[in-house]
């Protein structure tokens, strides 16, 4: 089986209006110094999160996972699912004694951390329970950790777990090395933050006392961001054991991806917007952020939008590195909302076009270089007796 490298880079220029879709211990919406200047910023975690909760949109539930500290009740439901006849108290033993053969610590009934558990797994777990239980013999811990082995059982894997990774503590044999990586949102640009003072008024008060019932301020900022992520397709397939699989996820990814808000104080400020432009990559040599586009702050100017700036500058960026150190893509693929990024145009395969259809092409040469790879659906068709 070959295992030549090959890599998706996603680039996204987003404007958000006055909003704090992701903020710190303090409330105040996050920040961080790069370039010598202070810019907005949006950690990876939540945008990994929006992310995952659109994955139901493209993906069945039994290619998806919980991250949960749950697990007890989730095993010990799937249990009287399938043999009904147990009680409740004995199954959320057996439980028990399933997540304590994996390795994991429990306080009570539940895992003492969060613990990132597919679909299938849950399933699969269950089933080794009620056999314990019709055998009357405690859990085969070798089994279990199978059901969960990556490597040994690829096919139970979801999809979600298969791109962000899992760590266990506990069971380091459990932990899943990541295939997706996604880079804190910073905008291309400094960023105040600044404050909202407001006040709420009591309806029912007396009409002596009209003055305010509660005094407030909630901080917020304005940006556009530069986002970035990259997929290693070759190992989310190793992790999915199917090309399918694995092309599947690569949909639901970069659909998902472009399209999700964090939920921060989204009742307040309704940011929602999509992005004003995305490149999609596609290279044979290194994942490649082009963040450095922005080291020096790109503002608007009396002529030119802060959007065409930044395209401006992505353009400028991706051409020096390409002649710099000889990583140029494969394949680049631009979806613009606004004419005012049409300086993309120089970086792509041919005209701009829609996501779906840049994704649909991208899922197509994926496709053919996981088979040049070597990889078949057969070898999941192999490990579907898992999931039986």
């Amino acid at each position: 089986m070959s295992n030549k490298p090959l890599y998706i880079d996603i680039h996204i220029l987003q404007s958000v209006p006055p909003s704090n879709i992701n903020r710190d211990d303090t409330g105040s919406p996050k920040t961080a110094k790069f370039g010598g200047v202070t810019r907005a910023r949006v950690s990876s975690q939540a945008w990994k999160k929006a992310t995952r909760d659109l994955f139901p949109d493209y993906l069945d539930e039994d290619k998806l996972a919980y991250r949960t500290k749950h697990v007890v009740g989730l095993i010990s439901d799937a249990i009287r699912e399938r043999m009904p006849e147990v009680s409740e108290g004995d199954a959320i033993e057996k439980a028990k004694e399933v997540l304590v053969a994996l390795g994991f610590k429990l306080k009570k009934e539940e895992n003492e951390y969060l613990v990132f558990i597919g679909t299938l797994q849950i399933g699969k777990l269950a089933k080794l329970a009620i056999q314990a239980l019709r055998d009357g013999e405690k859990v085969d811990k070798k089994e279990a950790k199978k059901i969960l082995d990556v490597k040994r059982s690829p096919a139970l894997n979801a999809v979600d777990i298969a791109m962000f990774g899992r760590m266990v503590a506990d069971a380091p044999d459990l932990n899943v090395d990541a295939s997706v990586q996604v880079a804190h949102a910073i905008s291309v640009s400094s960023a105040e933050t600044e404050f909202d003072y407001f006040t709420a008024l009591d309806d029912k008060a007396p009409e002596d006392n009209a003055g305010a019932a509660m005094i407030e301020t909630t901080e917020f900022t304005s940006a556009m961001f530069y986002r970035y992520a990259n997929v290693d397709v070759f190992h989310l397939c190793e992790n999915l054991g199917s090309p399918d699989a694995a092309t599947g996820g690569i949909n639901a990814f970069l659909k998902s991806f472009v399209k999700s808000m964090p939920t921060g104080k989204q009742n307040s400020f309704a940011n929602r917007t999509l992005p004003s432009a995305v490149i999609i990559q596609l290279r044979d040599s290194q994942p490649v952020s082009l963040v450095n586009s922005f080291e020096r702050p790109v503002v608007a100017l009396r002529d030119k939008s802060q959007l065409t700036n930044a395209a401006e500058a992505l353009v400028a960026q991706e051409k020096a590195i390409d002649e710099a150190f000889g990583v140029t893509p494969q394949h680049t693929f631009v979806v613009t909302a606004s004419s005012d990024a049409s300086v993309l145009k120089e970086l792509a395969d041919g005209d701009p076009m829609g996501l779906d259809d840049a994704v649909d092409q991208i899922v197509a040469f994926c496709s053919d270089y996981l088979s040049e790879c070597g990889f078949r659906d057969e070898e999941r068709e192999q490990n579907d007796s898992l999931t039986a």
